[in-house]
C-alpha cells in the first residue's frame, strides 16, 4: 500500500486524506497531456475575457488573468514552464503557475468551468491543428509521387494482382494510383475536421452553468462555429478523436502498402528501384547488405496507429454518460497517432524523392508476350466471339507455349487458328506492349495521354487542397492571436 504523499487534493473541502502516493502516479497525466499546454492557455484565455465581458468577473480581475496565461503561453513557447507532475494534469499545472505569477486573482478562472468541458476544449483545438498537419503531410507526399509520375511517364513495368505480373502498366499511372489514395485520405482528416466546428466550453462538468456565461463569445474566440447544442455530449463524446484515429489508421494502412512495394521492388529479385543511402541502413554482420529499413519501419507502425484506434474504440463502448475518468486514456493513443503518422509521410517524401528506378529492368519484366494474353482474348471479341469462348480458346494457347517452351507472341495465324479459327492474324499483329498500353484510353486507363490528363487534373487538385490548408492555416493563426 502506498504512502499518503500529504499534499491536499486538487480540488478542495471534501476530503479529509491526502491522496496515496501511488494512487498520485497512477493517475498523472500531466507527463503526455502537456501536449495540450497551448490549448489549453488558449482556451483560458478566451475564457478569462469572457468572464470580463459578461460582468461575471471584474475588468480589472480579467485583465490579470490574461496578462498571466499570457506569461504562462510565453513559457510554455520557449520551453521554460516548469512541469509539475504533482499537479495532476496540465490544467492544474497552467493554473498553479498562474497562481504563482497572478497571486489569488488566479482563483477566478475556473469561474463557470469545469475541466470535463475544459479538456475537450482544448482536444478539439488539438484535433483541428492535427487533421491540418496531417493534411499538409499527405499533399508533400503526394507532390512527391505526382513529380515521380510525371519523370516517369514513359517507364513502364508489369502490374500484379495476387503478386503475379499481370499487365503491363506505366509507372507514372502506378504511382498515381497512391495519389489518389492519399487524397481520399486527405478528404477524411478535412471531414473529421469540419465535425468539430462546435464549442464544448460553458457546457461544464455535464449540465451547463447558472452563471450567466457566453458561450457564443468563447466559441467565436477560439475560431469555432458556434457552442456545442447538448452540455451531456460535449463533454463525453471522443468521436472526434475516433474519426482522427479512423483516418489516421487508413491513411497508415495506405503507406504500409506502399512501403511494402518499396522493400519487394528494391529487393534483388525485383531490382525495379534503389533506395538511396539516406534512407537505407546496413547489416550488422553482412557488410554487403543494404536495407530498406525505413519502408519497413512504415509498415510496422501501421499496426501501432491501428491499435491506437482499437484503444479507444475500446475505451468509449461501455461509457455511461456523462464524463469518466476513462477518458483520460484518449490522449495517449491519439498523440502517439498523430506523431507516427507524421514522421511516416516525411520519411516517406525522403525515399520517395531520392529513389533510383531502374527503367530497363522494369521494362524487360514487362516484355513476357504472356501479360498480353487479355488483349488476345480481346481481339477474338472484337471479331465477334463470346468472351467466355475467347478465354477459354487463349487459355489454351497459353497451355501450349508454356508446354512446348514457345514465345506466344510468335505465333502465326495458322498457330492460333488451330485453337480458334475466329483468328484474324498472328500474335505479333494482334498485339504488343505499346499497342497494349495505347488501347487502354478510357478514363483511368493506362494510355500516355489519359495517365497525363489524370497527372494534371491531379496536380490541380492539389494546388487547390494546399490553398485551403493555408487558409484554415491563416484563420487559425488570427484566433490564436
Amino acid at each position: 500500500m502506498g504512502q499518503g504523499s500529504g499534499k491536499p487534493k486538487a480540488w478542495g473541502g471534501r476530503f479529509r486524506e491526502a491522496t496515496d502516493a501511488a494512487v498520485e502516479r497512477f493517475s498523472a497525466s500531466v507527463h503526455f497531456d502537456r501536449a495540450l499546454a497551448r490549448y489549453d492557455v488558449r482556451g483560458s484565455i478566451a475564457h478569462a475575457r469572457m468572464l470580463g465581458r459578461s460582468g461575471i468577473v471584474s475588468a480589472e480581475d480579467a485583465e490579470a488573468l490574461v496578462d498571466g496565461l499570457r506569461r504562462v503561453a510565453r513559457e510554455i513557447e520557449s520551453g521554460e514552464f516548469p512541469f509539475d507532475a504533482a499537479a495532476e494534469d496540465i490544467h492544474m499545472n497552467v493554473e498553479a503557475r498562474l497562481h504563482e505569477l497572478a497571486g489569488p486573482v488566479a482563483g477566478r478562472l475556473h469561474t463557470g468551468r469545469s475541466r470535463n468541458d475544459q479538456v475537450a476544449t482544448d482536444l478539439a483545438l488539438f484535433l483541428r491543428d492535427a487533421g491540418r498537419a496531417i493534411r499538409r503531410g499527405l499533399a508533400e507526399l503526394r507532390g512527391v509521387l505526382l513529380g515521380r509520375a510525371e519523370e516517369h511517364l514513359d517507364t513502364i513495368l508489369p502490374g500484379y494482382t495476387h503478386l503475379q505480373r499481370a499487365q503491363p502498366l506505366r509507372l507514372a499511372h502506378h504511382w498515381h494510383a497512391y495519389v489518389e489514395m492519399l487524397g481520399r485520405d486527405a478528404g477524411r482528416f478535412a471531414d473529421a475536421g469540419a465535425r468539430l466546428a462546435r464549442s464544448p466550453l460553458g457546457a461544464g462538468a455535464l449540465a451547463g452553468s447558472t452563471l450567466p456565461l457566453d458561450r457564443d463569445d468563447t466559441a467565436r474566440a477560439l475560431g469555432f462555429d458556434e457552442p456545442a447544442r447538448n452540455s451531456l455530449d460535449a463533454v463525453a463524446s471522443r468521436d472526434g478523436a475516433l474519426e482522427f484515429l479512423a483516418a489516421a489508421a487508413i491513411a497508415m494502412v495506405h503507406l504500409s502498402r506502399l512501403a511494402e512495394e518499396l522493400v519487394l521492388w528494391s529487393s534483388s529479385e525485383f531490382g525495379f528501384v534503389e533506395l538511396a543511402d539516406a534512407y537505407s541502413t546496413g547489416s550488422s554482420l553482412m557488410p554487403q547488405k543494404k536495407n530498406p529499413d525505413v519502408p519497413e519501419l512504415v509498415r510496422g507502425k501501421s499496426g501501432r496507429v491501428v491499435g491506437s484506434l482499437v484503444t479507444l474504440l475500446t475505451v468509449m463502448k461501455g461509457l455511461p454518460l456523462a464524463y469518466n475518468r476513462d477518458l483520460q486514456e484518449d490522449k495517449e493513443p491519439l498523440f502517439d497517432a498523430f506523431a507516427t503518422l507524421r514522421d511516416c509521410l516525411q520519411v516517406l517524401c525522403g525515399s520517395l524523392a531520392t529513389l533510383q528506378v531502374d527503367s530497363d529492368r522494369m521494362r524487360e519484366a514487362a516484355s513476357d508476350p504472356m501479360l498480353l494474353a487479355t488483349d488476345l482474348a480481346e481481339a477474338l471479341v472484337r471479331e465477334g466471339v463470346p468472351f467466355r469462348e475467347a478465354h477459354e480458346a487463349v487459355g489454351r494457347v497459353v497451355a501450349h507455349c508454356l508446354e512446348k517452351d514457345l514465345d506466344l507472341g510468335r505465333l502465326s495465324r495458322e498457330d492460333l487458328q488451330a485453337f480458334h479459327v475466329a483468328f484474324p492474324a498472328g500474335a505479333g499483329e494482334l498485339v504488343d506492349l505499346e499497342g497494349s498500353l495505347e488501347a487502354r484510353s478510357l478514363p483511368g486507363g493506362t494510355a500516355r495521354a489519359t495517365v497525363a490528363a489524370a497527372l494534371a487534373r491531379a496536380g490541380q487538385e492539389l494546388e487547390e487542397e494546399m490553398a485551403r490548408i493555408e487558409a484554415e492555416e491563416g484563420r487559425a493563426a488570427e484566433t490564436d492571436r
